[in-house]
């Protein structure tokens, strides 16, 4: 029987795959290549970590060396890469932030008196969970303790540091189902979502700083921003302020599922080997800017 938290993330790449892929193509030619560079540079002496692998619909597992190992929450996510590439790959199933079971925890918690089972008044429960989440670990304890261990020569991350946000708020909104835990007027303070943003920024930093202080040689793709779509929207070239980058917008409508977190200067102390960034509509109306970036090892 699956854990919730794995039922909601097999659930999450259901949907995922389940949409329309038409107009992927570049996005994926792209993921894929930025992939496949990092795993053509791979010392074959050492292990190499595959994080948010998923389905591998993104990743080309046929440049993978042999004993690449894949790590990502969902339960079905090893079976789905074996049909899709072929590859039976060694496989850690878990979450690699280490800190989403506290936070089902502690929305269900709020949600619901634990003495009685009841449901509390919305305003009270989102009172609760807010007041909590600065609380919460936002340790990757297991990311850390495999890299001490196993040394990878190279980490690369599969578009998972973008899904944080959304994921969170998935959590919190299935803990609260029926009720809606946002605030529903968009001009008025919502402190639970400003609580949760804060969680998640929180989340990203703590991941980030693990793979930087790994030492290993990283390659980290995920998605920048979400954007408002317009038919003239642009890149210009690279620069580190993304917003610096867009073309052909009046007004700037974006949504940054980092929170805040940068990752170029997260890794600041090391050598860039590849930064990019190009756009990916997902959808009507909405597209996503997708941001590549590689690191160089690091020694301490």
């Amino acid at each position: 029987m699956f854990a919730p938290l794995a039922r909601l993330l097999a659930r999450e790449q259901q949907a995922f795959l389940a949409r329309n892929r038409r107009g992927w193509g570049n996005h994926l030619a792209r993921i894929r290549d930025f992939l496949g560079a990092g795993l053509d540079r791979t010392d074959p002496e050492r292990p190499v970590l595959m994080l948010g692998a998923g389905s591998g619909l993104e990743i080309p597992w046929s440049h993978a060396p042999r004993g690449t190992v894949g790590w990502d929450a969902d339960p079905l996510s090893r079976a789905r890469t074996l049909l899709r590439h072929g590859r039976w790959a060694p496989w850690i199933f878990g979450d690699i932030t280490g800190a989403f079971e506290a936070l089902r925890a502690a929305a269900e918690r709020s949600a619901r008196e634990s003495w009685s089972g009841k449901r509390r008044r919305s305003e009270i429960a989102r009172k609760r969970l807010a007041a909590i989440l600065p609380s919460l670990p936002a340790d990757p304890a297991t990311l850390r303790a495999w890299i001490e261990q196993h040394r990878p020569g190279t980490i690369l991350a599969a578009n998972f540091l973008g899904q944080l946000a959304p994921l969170a708020q998935r959590v919190v909104e299935r803990a609260f189902a029926p009720e809606v835990p946002w605030e529903n007027d968009p001009e008025a303070s919502d402190p639970l979502a400003e609580a949760l943003e804060q969680w998640t920024e929180r989340v990203v930093q703590e991941l980030l700083k693990e793979l930087d202080q790994s030492g290993s040689e990283l390659w980290l793709v995920h998605d920048r921003a979400v954007l408002e779509a317009t038919p003239d929207l642009e890149l210009g070239p690279f620069v580190p302020e993304w917003k610096a980058q867009l073309r052909g917008l009046d007004r700037l409508e974006a949504w940054d599922p980092l929170c805040g977190v940068d990752v170029v200067t997260a890794m600041a102390g090391r050598s860039p080997l590849c930064q990019s960034r190009w756009l990916w509509p997902v959808g009507p109306g909405q597209i996503h800017l997708v941001e590549a970036l590689a690191f160089g090892t690091k020694t301490f």
